[in-house]
């Protein structure tokens, strides 16, 4: 009978290892449907657009080609090519020479900004050799130096969210977002929706590079421009760290409850299977005529 106790005990601490392995996998699956259900929305939401846009720019290829016979084929496609090697290379193809250079000093400080931050637009990027070292040891040590700097201003933030937090939550959401809001709106000429757009995807460090300020080249930006836009990045992304953690907080107080919730039945199901089990085993030993 020990040796069946042992056994029962081990039967036990393995259950407990399934049922946190299982907790383990059903949060995985979340995690991937999550992934799947963003895919499916974003593939309904944005297709029809993309076959628009592309159907409209060949339509405009062929009107383009048919008022000027000209030109050919190949020759509008080699142009095409020479465009985007320009825009991929920093070089706005509209206009003429004299528009203002990508690496002035506050477009340089701007970029050197969202090296550190991870921010990454992909609008600019360097293209010399000595460039891209340079830019990899630039992040190699400054990405670092920012996350220091990050937490500790996250710190005083903190402390001051503890001290006027329902003060603090209204005046911050103004701060980073109402405002530079507002200011995007006035300086670029976005929607309100593109603005906020950008605020959100700028300070989570997600930077797709589709809305990028300080960047049009038609627009006339006051020199200080880009140190603010750098200022903003930075005390926002701290401040933005904040409500995310709140958020995985919140995350995992439902993880934690739902774990518990589900080792309980765990728990039951395994004190119901061996009461059964010790119920069948002493069935046998008194029917072996063993006491």
């Amino acid at each position: 009978i020990q040796i069946r106790q042992a056994d029962l005990s081990s039967a036990g601490r393995l259950a407990t290892g399934l049922g946190c392995l299982s907790w383990t996998a059903l949060l995985a699956l979340a995690h991937f449907i999550y992934l799947l259900a963003g895919a499916t929305i974003f593939r309904i939401l944005e297709r029809e657009a993309e076959n628009y846009n592309r159907n409209h720019f060949l339509m405009e290829k062929l009107n383009f080609l048919a008022n000027y016979t000209c030109l050919d084929g190949d020759a509008l496609e080699y142009f095409v090519k020479v465009i985007l090697y320009a825009k991929k290379n920093g070089v706005n193809p509209s206009g003429n020479s004299t528009n203002p250079s990508n690496w002035d000093f506050s477009s340089s400080f701007f970029f050197a900004s969202t090296v550190i931050t991870t921010i990454g637009y992909g609008n600019l990027s360097p293209s010399t050799v000595s460039g891209q070292i340079f830019c990899v040891f630039f992040a190699l040590f400054g990405i670092p130096l920012n996350i220091v700097v990050l937490n500790r201003v996250g710190k005083y933030i903190l402390a001051i969210v503890r001290n006027i937090s329902d003060f603090f939550e209204k005046k911050s959401m103004a701060l980073f977002f109402i405002m530079p809001m507002i200011v995007f709106k006035q300086q670029e000429g976005w929607t309100y929706a593109e603005a906020i757009y950008y605020c959100f995807i700028s300070l989570s460090t997600i930077g797709f590079g589709d809305f990028v300020a300080d960047s049009n080249p038609d627009n006339y930006y006051p020199k200080w421009y880009s140190v603010l836009i750098a200022s903003w990045i930075f005390f926002g992304m701290a401040w933005l760290a904040l409500v995310i953690n709140h958020s995985i907080e919140i995350l995992e107080r439902l993880n934690n409850y739902f774990k518990k919730q589900f080792k309980k039945n765990d728990n039951q199901d395994s004190v119901a299977h061996r009461g059964l089990g010790i119920i069948i085993i002493q069935h046998i030993l008194k029917g072996g005529g063993i006491s």
